[in-house]
């Protein structure tokens, strides 16, 4: 939920707050296909198409795109609840690239089998 103190002077959220927000679930997606660590190296085409506003609750969906030896396009959308129960809008769109790394921090191969969902 977005909160008073993610705001900027106009009273909007901080896009630097819902950029956090979709970091972490595209983390999360990344991860779960790698099968491990992984670590963001690109932010492509992020597209903020609304304000998120203070009560907003903040939906990120994720889905992986192309698959490299150790990178991942991450395609995400944030759509905004808005204040806790109304509508929903979309209000940012990105691409970020994730990439699999080891126990070393060095690039590792992301498995070519995708894991069963749990």
């Amino acid at each position: 939920m977005a909160m008073p103190a993610d705001t900027n002077a106009s009273g909007d959220i901080f896009g630097g707050w819902v950029l956090s927000q979709m970091d972490l679930a595209g983390g999360i997606a990344a991860g779960q296909r790698a099968q491990g660590r992984v670590v963001t190296i690109a932010v492509d085409k992020m597209k903020f198409i609304r304000p998120v506003h203070v009560g907003d609750v903040l939906c990120v969906y994720t889905s992986v795109g192309r698959v490299g030896t150790s990178s991942m396009e991450i395609k995400l959308e944030a759509w905004a609840l808005r204040h806790r129960f109304g509508g929903r809008e979309k209000v940012t769109e990105a691409i970020f690239t994730m990439v699999a790394v080891d126990g070393q921090g060095k690039p590792r191969p992301v498995p070519k089998d995708i894991p069963a969902p749990q």
